[in-house]
């Protein structure tokens, strides 16, 4: 195996690549523990010791790291790690180290979303929002029950009205276009059709 490039992306970090394939990510600190040169041989002792010691271990603290700020899905977490540089098989090691501790769980995550957007998005924006985060349906149908359960409850009728006050919008004095305009506004809320053509006409709801 032969060190093809050094790539500098920091005053500390470099991305290594390997046969012209990208490998990992060290720091410049490393390079020489390591003795890596452009254009020589890495020594199989010293890559199985930076992909089975010093990587993992890495990656196990910087998703600790991470999470101590805020809580991430797993699907963020990888993503996080991938940025990083690491390798997808060191990035899942450190992904089941925290999980095996319950730092991460992405049921817990969707019900905490849940209560937290309750009275201010639409079901079907949040489910989408979720969905952005890696959040798989039967998850989600799984969290909106655990919700409901605890007594988490939604009135998207409530929220139209409380984003039409604040538009100041009128459906007795509104135009046609202007009627367009709040319909496709409350559609991108993630409310359905019917509830933004009521809403939109002046029906009662």
């Amino acid at each position: 195996m032969t060190v093809t490039r050094i790539e500098e992306l920091s005053r500390s970090r470099s991305r290594i690549y390997i046969d012209d394939q990208f490998a990992f990510v060290l720091y410049k600190g490393e390079l020489r523990l390591y003795h890596l040169r452009e254009g020589e041989e890495i020594a199989l002792q010293d890559y199985e010791t930076i992909l089975g010691e010093v990587l993992p271990k890495r990656a196990k603290l910087r998703a600790m790291n991470l999470l101590k700020s805020r809580d991430y899905t797993v699907s963020q977490l990888r993503q996080k790690l991938e940025q990083g540089g690491y390798p997808e098989a060191v990035a899942e090691e450190a992904l089941a180290y925290v999980e095996s501790f319950h730092y991460t769980d992405d049921l817990r995550y969707a019900v905490s979303f849940m209560a937290g957007h309750e009275d201010t998005r639409s079901r079907r924006r949040i489910e989408q929002d979720l969905m952005r985060r890696g959040i798989d349906r039967e998850t989600l149908e799984r969290a909106w029950t655990e919700w409901e359960e605890q007594g988490g409850r939604q009135d998207e009728e409530a929220m139209i009205r409380e984003l039409l006050q604040k538009k100041k919008f009128d459906p007795e004095c509104a135009d046609e276009k202007e009627k367009l305009r709040i319909y496709g506004f409350l559609l991108r809320k993630g409310f359905s059709g019917e509830l933004a053509r009521k809403a939109v006409n002046g029906a009662e709801f």
